[in-house]
């Protein structure tokens, strides 16, 4: 069920077209993003706002390389916990959100796992440091199952717009 925060908001073609330069270069001025849009900069800049402010835009990040960083090892970790109470997620995630490491964390079902993040560390050293001096340590962690990304495929960010024509 969707709450208030989560109902669909009427975009028009502009709107789709600024959302969809935006998603592929955050780092567009307003001139240039108008520019693509076919708007002047000022209507196009209260075209961004009003987007801003409705939270269809949450916020604009710059994507790192990672290997550049020295951050080659990917993982996926299955988490399951000992209890599905409400206290028990909300003390796992309060602890997740704390790592730098977790890129993701998504409650999840269909797996004999609770939790899916995705984790980002140097090498297998600093990952089993990771794996056994903070995630193995939350409370309620009663099974991890860790898989390694050999390759990214594919690694998007940005949404797909089409189905809003």
């Amino acid at each position: 069920m969707l709450n208030k925060s989560e109902t669909l908001i009427a975009l028009d073609k502009t709107d789709r077209k600024i959302l969809d330069y935006l998603q592929k270069d955050g780092s567009l001025t307003n001139q240039q993003l108008a520019d693509k849009v076919g708007l002047s900069p000022s209507p196009c800049l209260r075209r961004v706002r009003a987007l801003e402010q409705s939270g269809v835009i949450v916020r604009t990040a710059t994507i790192l390389n990672h290997k550049k960083l020295g951050l080659a090892l990917t993982a996926i970790i299955l988490i399951g916990m000992d209890r599905h109470t409400p206290e028990r997620f909300a003390a796992f995630e309060e602890a997740v959100s704390a790592y730098p490491e977790v890129l993701e964390c998504y409650l999840i079902t269909g797996h004999d796992a609770d939790y899916m993040l995705k984790v980002v560390v140097p090498d297998m050293d600093h990952y089993h440091h990771f794996l056994l001096n903070q995630i193995t340590r939350i409370a309620g962690v009663s099974g991890v199952h860790s898989s390694f990304v050999l390759r990214r495929v594919l690694d998007n960010t940005a949404l797909p717009l089409g189905y809003l024509s």
